[in-house]
């Protein structure tokens, strides 16, 4: 196992993710107990000491699993991550009562490392009104020691976590970011980075593979990529573009089954960052992968043009987003912030917008095809 330094501690650079572990009859609230066991065993035995759950991973159940799994090891063995759940508004006045229950449903005394859970467009306000007391809270467990290092999640857009940086910044010791060969230009994963970099944060990774979206591709990408490393399987490209990024220390992979976890670990057993040439034809196949989207550039034409003010860009983003993972939750939330004449069923088809477009989009059938797939 490769391990890396943060601060005093030597991380496991792949840590198992609570949100998918294996489960019976195919019901995300029942946890295959056994099977799981076996699976934190057999991290343990190789060299995992990252765990990471979550309040609301599997309706609630992965804290409670993860920690009586974990409890049967020395609480020195392994570092637990759990998070806020501030992707809920409910919970915003709330957080003694949240994070105590989370230590006692971890079975621990401390986190090891906790995050404000999922900074994003619909919660961004909530978690920088001080009145909630989520940061001061945090921090005041953080001086007693109950969480040793304190962080954030994000599926916001740059701007979102650049809000929350400038006001929570000189508390935080870590992000966690969604952050893939696809994301690297798909969700702007690459000024994420950088702007962290000048934060001087180190980066977490989540959704590495995609949702398995990564782990599989069609055969002509695995041919392209089977010529440069014939040896290399297909998921390990996806951790191999991550180990190209100095500023990640952690990362996270969801593993449902043993032949995922083991397959992952034996990646992990050697550090293969990609060379120039070999990240350059990663990148060329993700763009291919990204055909189907719409080629907006943000170039901002068309907003003049909308009778009815419609930040088209941000919208084709969004659209582009849910069209190509087939739904998800990034889209939906996001439009939930904005009122109902500024999203894509507000579009009155008038083709203004397309008048100017350099890019010849089609913006109102987009926008149509949008709010269809909104209802369904």
């Amino acid at each position: 196992m490769i391990y890396k330094d943060f601060q005093d501690l030597k991380l496991s650079a792949l840590g198992l993710g609570a949100m998918r572990l294996p489960v019976m009859d195919g019901d995300d609230a029942r946890i295959d107990e056994k099977a799981a066991g076996g699976m934190v065993a057999y991290a343990m035995e190789h060299g995992i000491n990252y765990y990471d759950t979550a309040w609301g991973y599997h309706n609630g159940n992965s804290e409670l699993v993860m920690g009586k799994l974990l409890s049967g090891y020395p609480r020195e063995s392994f570092y637990l991550a759990s998070k806020f759940p501030g992707y809920d508004l409910s919970n915003m006045d709330r957080v003694e009562e949240i994070f105590e229950k989370q230590l006692e449903k971890c079975q621990v005394d401390y986190f090891d490392f906790y995050l404000f859970h999922n900074v994003c467009e619909m919660n961004i306000d909530a978690y920088l009104d001080r009145s909630h007391g989520i940061y001061d809270y945090l921090m005041k467990q953080k001086e007693n020691g109950r969480i040793r290092h304190l962080g954030f999640s994000a599926h916001g857009n740059y701007d979102v976590m650049k809000r929350f940086l400038d006001a929570y910044g000189e508390g935080m010791e870590f992000c966690q970011i969604q952050l893939n060969y696809l994301d690297w230009t798909f969700q702007d994963a690459k000024s994420k980075v950088e702007l962290l970099k000048e934060y001087h944060l180190p980066v977490w990774v989540m959704e590495p593979v995609r949702g398995g979206k990564l782990a599989s591709l069609k055969a002509e990408y695995e041919k392209a990529l089977k010529s440069i490393r014939p040896d290399e399987e297909i998921p390990a490209w996806a951790f191999r573009f991550i180990q190209s990024i100095p500023e990640v220390t952690v990362t996270l992979s969801g593993m449902s089954n043993m032949e995922q976890l083991k397959e992952n670990i034996r990646t992990f057993e050697t550090e293969k960052p990609l060379s120039k040439e070999e990240m350059d034809s990663l990148l060329s196949v993700a763009k291919t992968m990204l055909d189907g989207t719409l080629p907006c550039t943000a170039c901002h034409y068309c907003v003049s043009h909308c009778p009815k003010g419609l930040d088209i860009p941000k919208l084709i983003s969004l659209y582009n987003e849910h069209s190509f993972t087939g739904g998800g939750f990034i889209a939906p939330m996001v439009l939930g912030t904005l009122p109902e004449e500024k999203r894509p069923t507000a579009c009155v088809g008038c083709r203004s917008c397309e008048a100017v477009c350099p890019q010849q989009i089609k913006i109102s059938e987009a926008m149509s095809d949008f709010s269809a797939r909104l209802k369904a």
